[in-house]
């Protein structure tokens, strides 16, 4: 009936039966992440940073996840065009990893539809460095028809440790409109956001599967009781927590 439903349920399906193997490496991941309490961070410029967002300080959400912010990716940012400009500065990307505690086994998944600009490839360089696994979500069909605009001539499916295809359309806008060339309704949130969640869902399960009591997940701090709860489990995890609540 909507052409952007059809769309998204079309890709998300794609994404379920190809990427299932990736997905099963991610979740594997994630899951001796948390059990050897080692930490899990995520990290995307601009629009892909909705990303990180999703996975950061939420009910239902991991809480050994550790958003990485660039104060000059983030979307309020003024001029936006601005938010450009910094993720194709080389070297931003590597001071802004310099800022987080990695340490050998942790994760960071990083988030970046065309692979290809200095910010996302400085952070996977820097954070391979220190011996964290790169975890990536991308679109391999658009990144593989442009070039990185990284010295390096690398692109973000090529530092990686896991690589997840989101399937999306070059551009990542995907629904036509008759007589208007450019398309419209980007799919790289939905389906990155789709993906990420049921990665989580499934470690929890596997947490819980291995004798773990109660998986690092927050309550909502909205229900009664649910501020002490986190509380307690927060210091439970705090290992792997580089955050303060």
């Amino acid at each position: 009936m909507f052409q952007y439903f059809e769309k998204a349920k079309e890709l998300l399906s794609i994404v379920e039966e190809k990427e299932a193997p990736a997905i099963e490496q991610a979740i594997e991941l994630l899951t001796q992440a948390n059990l050897t309490k080692k930490a899990i961070y995520i990290f995307g410029a601009s629009h892909a940073g909705i990303l990180a967002e999703e996975m950061y300080y939420r009910a239902g959400g991991m809480m050994t996840i550790n958003a990485i912010f660039g104060r000059e990716l983030m979307l309020d940012r003024s001029p936006i065009t601005f938010t450009s400009k910094m993720e194709r500065l080389e070297g931003y990307g590597r001071a802004l990893a310099a800022t987080q505690p990695f340490t050998a086994g942790d994760v960071l998944i990083l988030h970046s539809v065309s692979g290809r600009n200095p910010v996302i490839i400085d952070m996977a360089l820097h954070a391979k460095e220190k011996g964290v696994k790169i975890l990536a979500l991308t679109n391999l069909t658009y990144s593989k028809t442009v070039s990185s605009r990284h010295t390096s001539g690398l692109r973000l499916f090529e530092t990686a440790d896991i690589v997840i295809d989101n399937h999306g359309e070059i551009g990542d806008a995907a629904c036509t409109i008759p007589d208007v060339e450019q398309k419209v309704g980007p799919t790289s949130t939905v389906v990155g956001a789709t993906i990420l969640n049921a990665i989580i869902v499934e470690v929890c399960q596997k947490l819980k599967e291995a004798g773990v009591d109660y998986p690092p997940i927050f309550y909502s701090a909205n229900l009664d009781g649910g501020d002490e709860l986190n509380q307690s489990l927060f210091e439970k995890y705090q290992e792997a927590i580089h955050y303060q609540l």
